[in-house]
């Protein structure tokens, strides 16, 4: 990293820092050392990205947006953990075993950790703020998919291998990396559903530049998308393909308002799902019968996957005001034997059980007002003045909230991507202000 920010513009070293360490680092991986979080593939670099910009390049990076409602947000955000840890000081205990309950130097840790996960949203918030910078961020997008489709490539013909190649050990239930008589490719992710989303996000970024490209490079960019396509049908993902079906579509034809009104939109729906569960007006079962006419088996995996959240969701509502906290409480175990009966897939559900809608507005809040924000400020602005990327970067920050609710994709490029588009809206206010006061006609003597 320190020496992609020596030789590098400070924008593309950002970007290929924290983008590489998630691409490349060991998953599971991790140094634990008492009392602070562990550091890992998420931590270290975030760490180093933030101390380079900072110690070395002496630049100026504010933690708090502009904005009252990001300020909020933010400081939710940072000290959410302590309230759970206050209320959750008693054990759990079981006819064999137990929980312990949780202490007050918990908090502090939690409070660090938080800290940590937050930093390349402080940083692209402040230093990804341009179209030039969002430039960046798709090239890199499409750049790093093209390379990593060679060993995702591999492992479809060979099997998932590379992990163990590399790094030795395996990092997740090989059953899960086969599907329809062949392989789903993992390399060093921490599930193939991960690679999936990540060769969708490519795809989007190389349809933008398709889009936006001048006419002489202008099919070069449509036969990247196109096998970036055809690697997303290979990852065998239902999901990301869904994904795809809706937002590339978006992407090549719509404007940069309408995109953004989808993100818009789509941020929503990722906001009050819990509420929408909780108040069983998810159409569950229309879900389930539409998934049995495409397939048995993934109807009955979606079928586990309900009964499971609606046994956490029952769990959560034993602390309603601030949840379960961290150490596995808030997951249903077997009062006898202590054994986990609990499977947690999707990142609402395990922030829902561990924090409640408390922490959940706050994760998913910060997440969304980005989008949010920006949604309202290019309404005013004529979609010339609107950069050509800014809408393809909130419908991927979109479409990752709302895989956040079948899978727990919450990476560190995901507040990288909220970061810079909240920077960009913040600047489109700044803009609009000299401009309107350009307008004002002078007032009377």
């Amino acid at each position: 990293s320190i020496a992609l920010y020596q030789r590098l513009p400070i924008e593309r070293a950002v970007i290929w820092s924290i983008l590489g360490a998630y691409l490349l680092l060991p998953p599971l991986a991790n140094f634990d050392f008492p009392l602070i979080p562990a550091f890992n593939k998420t931590s270290i670099p975030n760490l180093v990205a933030y101390g380079t910009c900072v110690l070395m390049l002496g630049r100026r990076v504010p933690i708090l947006p502009e904005s009252g409602v990001g300020k909020v947000l933010m400081l939710l955000f940072l000290f959410r953990p302590v309230a759970p840890v206050l209320t959750n000081s008693d054990p759990l205990w079981f006819t064999v075993g137990g929980l312990p309950g949780l202490r007050a130097h918990d908090s502090i840790s939690a409070i660090i950790g938080q800290a940590i996960d937050i930093l390349p949203f402080v940083i692209a918030r402040q230093l990804l703020a341009t179209e030039g910078a969002q430039r960046e961020i798709v090239w890199a997008l499409m750049l790093a998919g093209l390379a990593y489709s060679l060993p995702m490539l591999i492992e479809i013909r060979l099997s998932p291998q590379i992990n163990v190649w590399v790094y030795g050990f395996f990092q997740h239930d090989f059953i899960q990396m086969m599907r329809d008589g062949g392989f789903r490719p993992i390399v060093f992710l921490p599930h193939a559903l991960w690679v999936a989303f990540f060769t969708l996000m490519a795809l989007l970024a190389s349809v933008a530049l398709w889009r936006n490209a001048e006419a002489s490079k202008r099919t070069l960019h449509m036969f990247a998308a196109g096998y970036l396509g055809v690697v997303l049908v290979l990852c065998k993902s239902m999901a990301s393909l869904a994904y795809a079906l809706l937002l590339v579509p978006m992407v090549r034809f719509a404007g940069p308002r309408a995109q953004l009104r989808l993100a818009a939109a789509l941020a929503l729906v990722a906001l009050f799902f819990p509420l929408l569960r909780g108040a069983d007006l998810v159409p569950v079962k229309a879900m389930l019968t539409q998934a049995e006419s495409l397939s048995e088996e993934r109807a009955a995996s979606l079928a586990f996957r309900f009964n499971n959240e609606d046994r956490l969701l029952d769990r959560a509502r034993e602390r309603p005001a601030f949840g379960w906290g961290a150490w596995g409480r808030n997951r249903v175990y077997d009062p006898l034997t202590g054994k986990d009966l609990s499977v947690i897939d999707g990142r609402w559900i395990i922030t829902i059980g561990t924090l409640v809608w408390f922490g959940y507005i706050a994760e998913f809040g910060l997440l969304a007002w980005p989008i949010i924000l920006l949604a309202r400020r290019a309404r005013r602005l004529p979609a010339n003045e609107i950069s050509p990327y800014a809408g393809t970067l909130a419908l991927i920050l979109a479409a990752n909230m709302i895989d956040m609710l079948p899978n727990a994709t919450l990476i560190p490029f995901t507040w990288l991507l909220a970061g810079a588009t909240l920077g960009y809206a913040e600047s489109l206010g700044r803009a609009r202000v000299p401009a309107a006061a350009a307008t004002d006609p002078a007032p009377a003597r």
